[in-house]
């Protein structure tokens, strides 16, 4: 199940499993203004002005998928038989007569009181920063790997330098990316630079993850992403982020032993 947050600037998409139990973290924000036309909504008070819903995502991605070639698409929150998002697509024809399809998308209302678990998280006090080379080559990359080893070592230091890595019984594979370059987390971060300063810029960081998590991240390269970087707290999570246009987001994978 998913998280969708609705404030009246912007919407969330949360994907909260326990990490506990080795699951991901997502944190996906739009700014609101650049899908909407029109934009209304009404939360549970002024001083708590959002609307917390909880969606199975295959149906809301199905329900797009079909709208697509619309004309134009609303979205609205109702009530019928259970609390449903009511997709209605206006789809181009070839006569005056317009045609509309209307998906309804079940949902559960969060209350107040389990707002707290959907706030944006925080930046780990991360090792190493880095830029990710291109999301299509580490793909590639990933998906050989996977067909050798269920987990996957990432390492990567303040010289730009990158590495995958699978060691097993019979095989060690190591992939080198070199000159990706370290974003400047100092200059504007409330880190204020964190525990990277004075850290020698050669030694690695890493994180032992579980491959099929690292891969669903990098569908992600269909967004195409303008940055795109990983954060690095040593042998306790990875942190990727991509950034374009209008659209952050933040994906959490916790290391493994």
């Amino acid at each position: 199940m998913c998280v969708l947050r609705l404030t009246p600037d912007n919407l969330f998409f949360v994907l909260s499993e326990k990490v506990a139990n080795g699951g991901v973290s997502m944190w996906c924000e739009l700014s609101q203004a650049n899908f909407f036309d029109e934009y209304q909504m009404e939360g549970v008070s002024p001083e708590d002005n959002e609307i917390c819903l909880e969606v199975t995502p295959e149906n809301l991605s199905r329900a797009l998928k079909t709208v697509q070639s619309a004309k134009s698409v609303k979205v609205k929150l109702t009530k019928k038989h259970c609390p449903c998002l009511t997709i209605a697509a206006e789809l181009p024809t070839l006569s005056s007569i317009s045609r509309v399809v209307t998906h309804d998308v079940p949902v559960d209302v969060i209350p107040r009181r389990l707002w707290h678990e959907f706030i944006e998280p925080s930046v780990p006090d991360f090792d190493v920063s880095i830029y990710l080379p291109p999301l299509k080559t580490m793909k590639n990359v990933v998906d050989r790997m996977k067909n050798l080893s269920n987990f996957l070592v990432i390492e990567a230091n303040l010289n730009g330098e990158m590495n995958l890595k699978i060691e097993t019984d019979l095989v060690s594979v190591t992939t080198h990316f070199k000159d990706l370059g370290n974003p400047p987390w100092g200059d504007d971060s409330s880190q204020d630079g964190g525990p990277s300063q004075g850290r020698d810029p050669d030694s690695m960081a890493e994180a032992r993850v579980d491959i099929r998590r690292l891969q669903q991240f990098l569908m992600g390269q269909q967004v195409n992403p303008s940055k795109a970087m990983c954060n690095i707290v040593h042998q306790r999570i990875l942190h990727l982020i991509l950034l374009h246009e209008d659209v952050s987001l933040q994906y959490f994978i916790p290391a493994v032993a």
